[in-house]
């Protein structure tokens, strides 16, 4: 218990020293990335989205794997009502979902799970179809599909306020906002400079995240908000205690409560 309450408290530090930084050059979340022993990540994603979302998970994979430390590949596809529904985590690798989650007021939900080392070990990110008016505009659909996928890899947000830094990163409409800039690169590069003792990550090997495959690896039922660390007009973050000494940690983005079609 002592160890959940340390932890949280670390998460909770880290997301206010995060939010205090504002639009600053460093956008990582709280450092939080894969742990790996060399470069780049190889990470397996799961395809849980309908034909309408399909390009824009196809594009957003690509365009994340322009980085010189991610390579994204789709290696399975489940997108059952059921599955995109609960859209549940698998050890080792990513998965992309949209479902008619309710009117909640989220638009998008990034989780990732840190291991007992702090390492994230697995990730999802989910598009809310109830929202549908917001996803008229393609660009919107890009935006936000890039975005939830981005938070995944360890990322922030480069502004806040609904300015534009050209990065599908910031919270802004601008269209030229649509996909990941120079510096998001530059980020991860950063963000993923030094290596790991151990992959986190499905590398199919006996060393890492790959160790675990079937069911035994699959969060059952949802996973658990837990506690709400940070709330705004944007965005929320919550974390979870899981029971192998890790955290979930999710990241909310809300619906603008003036009603823009702001990210």
């Amino acid at each position: 218990m002592s160890s959940y309450f340390s932890k949280y408290k670390l998460a909770l530090g880290l997301s206010i020293s995060l939010l205090s930084a504002g639009a600053a050059a460093n956008h990582s979340w709280n450092n939080y990335h894969w742990a790996r022993t060399a470069n780049p990540v190889n990470l397996q994603v799961i395809d849980s989205v309908t034909p309408d979302w399909q390009q824009q998970l196809n594009d957003t994979l690509s365009e994340w794997s322009s980085s010189n430390v991610l390579n994204l590949a789709i290696t399975s596809a489940d997108d059952s009502s059921r599955t995109r529904k609960r859209c549940p985590a698998v050890t080792g690798q990513i998965r992309v979902c949209n479902a008619a989650y309710g009117n909640n007021g989220w638009l998008g939900l990034a989780t990732i799970g840190l291991d007992s080392n702090g390492h994230i070990d697995q990730g999802t990110s989910k598009m809310n179809d109830s929202y549908s008016s917001y996803w008229q505009d393609p660009a919107e659909k890009n935006h936000v599909m890039c975005q939830e996928v981005g938070h995944v890899f360890g990322l922030g947000h480069t502004s806040e306020d609904g300015s534009s830094q050209g990065t599908c990163m910031d919270y802004s409409s601008d269209p030229n906002s649509q996909w990941p800039n120079q510096h998001d690169y530059q980020m991860l590069s950063d963000i993923y400079s030094h290596l790991d003792s151990y992959n986190s990550y499905d590398d199919g090997s006996s060393s890492g995240g790959g160790t675990c495959h079937g069911k035994k690896c699959k969060m059952r039922g949802n996973i658990p908000m837990g506690v709400r660390v940070h709330s705004d007009s944007r965005h929320e973050t919550w974390v979870a205690s899981r029971p192998d000494g890790g955290l979930w940690i999710h990241h909310v983005l809300l619906v603008p409560q003036d009603g823009s079609h702001q990210h």
